[in-house]
């Protein structure tokens, strides 16, 4: 591993994908023993200008890696004994965690993502400078329900995170992106890096655009609320010095930011929701691979994707990011760092025995699964149905996960290797499932900040979507019909022998059909024109709240088509019976679809 290898065999593979991608532009540094040994920009920062990427001149966005520098803080205040992890965090607040699962959260909780909050989304992003709000405000209004007892589901937390930031600032007594900048980026010599937002003025040249995909122009400055989780604008050769800082056991040059002991501690494994796979450290969490124990984390915001890579037993770190989504199905970035291990750490996995119960188990994990990280009881919860990862049983015996892909963008194939526990048969991930207290069925990945639990038969996505399915098909053909039974009895001189009361009957059933079926449009068009995170926030609540009076409407006319088939049953065409079931079915799905999926709640804090 030379700069001059590295440089090689990056130029030959980082310029096509992002052609092929069509990703604008991308940064990689690589350090090893101490120095840096590579490092690069590729593409461009802005597409229009022409303006390309640069190392040490262009500011990134790294997302949720800002969180590295949170759990710092934190760390060094802990040093300080302003802090302690296993203390209830409440005791640092000016404002209270509601009591839950007879358990306190702690730091440490929050640390290793267990601290039990359900998913949050609402003005996580914010979409200009203006629609900021002090962090104590944020926190206060935006608190998510406790869906899990602290310390025993990893269900990752951007939330969780900014209420440690909270907590750096309580303790230390300074503003938190004032702190982070006296305590971590001065000490460090990390000159062009900052949370503030928007930047400040000699940054702002700086700064790479955003971009869905290169050919589609620049996107605006991303406003992330919930800073302390992800609001950080660095360059590639800022972050060196950071990550030097954490291979060398806090110390950059002259300089130390955490206790030899301190940083170890960091680096160490502090829960598993599972022993045999990869592990959660203190905001680190594992990702080791190809014989190698490896700390990092990720991060993404809109349109920029980052990942941070700590390889420890060989003091290497590798830090990358892209400024676009790009249109490809795998990452720029994870396939660079898989490629870059297996060029320089080439490994094979060790052969593993054949399992006796090998298609006894397939056949016990196949099925559908929920992930920890998930809206639970609020208004997003229905995004857990359309988000479930589906496991199932391949004809050689082997079991996917649709959601786990490989660099081909096709399903991987995992086979298994000691009880419940599965090898990727082309590479190394793995999968593994465990029962949780309950006796639960839960799967765990390579990423531990998260496992995914078996669905119930009330959450089932195949469940769901057949009762929904149904009742939209009957809501929206009786809707279809009513024209056109219309113009055929008029066409052959029919008219409806029917009272004024069965006429007005027969009129609200169809107003309530009309109901139900613009409630669920008009969510579809609500969320189809949420193109950005920003656009999550309180002005979509008068159209949130207008959208639930229409679904109020619906579910309580249920009562008319119920009616209507109890009265329908002394009539003599039987038709006309089961057409008025149907109705009544569909309404009763459409009920059961709403509230299980908290549609009509009314507390707008997502």
């Amino acid at each position: 591993m030379t700069a001059a290898d590295v440089g090689a065999f990056l130029d030959g593979l980082i310029p096509v994908q992002l052609q092929r991608d069509d990703i604008a532009g991308a940064v990689v540094a690589v350090v090893k023993d101490g120095q840096v040994l590579f490092a690069k920009g590729y593409g461009y920062a802005d597409v229009s200008a022409k303006k390309p990427v640069s190392p040490d001149g262009t500011l990134f966005r790294p997302g949720s890696i800002s969180k590295l520098f949170t759990w710092t803080s934190v760390m060094q205040l802990v040093e300080e004994g302003k802090l302690d992890l296993d203390r209830d965090v409440n005791d640092y607040l000016d404002f209270r965690v509601p009591p839950a699962f007879g358990r306190p959260i702690t730091l440490r909780n929050i640390m290793t993502h267990t601290s039990g909050f359900e998913e949050t989304g609402k003005d996580l992003f914010v979409p200009e400078a203006k629609d900021l709000t002090p962090l104590r405000n944020y926190l206060v209004a935006h608190m998510p329900r406790r869906i899990f007892p602290p310390g025993v589901t990893p269900a990752y937390s951007n939330y969780a995170t900014a209420l440690a930031g909270y907590v750096v600032q309580r303790a230390s007594g300074q503003p938190f992106e004032q702190y982070v900048a006296a305590h971590i980026f001065q000490p460090l010599d990390m000159q062009r890096i900052t949370f503030v937002q928007p930047l400040p003025g000699p940054l702002q040249p700086l700064m790479s655009s955003g971009y869905d995909l290169a050919s589609q122009g620049a996107k605006k400055f991303e406003f992330v609320e919930a800073f302390p989780a992800g609001s950080v604008a660095t360059t590639a050769t800022d972050i060196t010095h950071f990550i030097i800082a954490h291979l060398q056991d806090g110390q950059y040059g002259e300089a130390r930011i955490l206790r030899p002991e301190t940083a170890r501690q960091m680096h160490s494994r502090q829960f598993a929701a599972d022993p045999r796979l990869n592990g959660m450290c203190l905001g680190f969490y594992e990702e080791s691979r190809n014989g190698h124990r490896i700390i990092g984390h990720g991060g993404d915001t809109q349109y920029f994707h980052s990942d941070l890579h700590l390889v420890l037993d060989s003091n290497l770190g590798f830090f990358i990011s892209q400024n676009s989504a790009g249109k490809g199905d795998v990452s720029l970035r994870g396939a660079v760092w898989q490629k870059f291990m297996d060029r320089y750490f080439p490994y094979s996995p060790p052969a593993a025995s054949q399992v006796a119960n090998a298609a006894q188990d397939a056949r016990a994990v196949s099925g559908h699964y929920l992930s920890s990280r998930r809206f639970e009881t609020n208004l997003l919860a229905v995004s857990s149905l359309l988000g479930q990862v589906k496991v199932y049983t391949n004809s050689d015996g082997t079991v996917s996960a649709d959601a786990l892909k490989d660099l081909n963008g096709q399903a991987k194939r995992f086979r298994e290797i000691s009880p419940l526990e599965y090898r990727d048969v082309e590479g190394q991930s793995r999968l593994a499932f465990h029962r949780d207290a309950a006796g639960r069925l839960e799967a765990s990945i390579d990423y531990p900040f998260m496992v995914f639990q078996r669905a119930p038969l009330a959450k089932h996505k195949i469940v769901n979507l057949v009762v929904i399915g149904f009742s939209v098909a009957v809501l929206a053909l009786t809707l279809l019909l009513w024209p056109v039974a219309a113009l055929v009895r008029r066409h052959y001189g029919r008219k409806l022998d029917l009272t004024p009361a069965a006429r007005r009957l027969r009129l609200t059933v169809r107003l309530v059909c009309l109901l139900d079926i613009g409630f669920l449009l008009a969510w579809v068009g609500l969320a189809a024109g949420l193109n950005d995170p920003g656009a999550v926030n309180d002005r979509l609540d008068p159209w949130i709240h207008l959208i639930q009076i229409v679904g109020v409407l619906g579910v309580v006319g249920t009562l008319a088509p119920l009616y209507n088939a109890f009265r329908g049953g002394r009539q003599r065409w039987w038709w006309t019976k089961v057409h008025d079931a149907a109705i009544v079915l569909a309404c009763v799905g459409f009920l059961w679809f709403v509230l299980n999926w908290h549609l009509l709640n009314f507390n707008l804090n997502f």
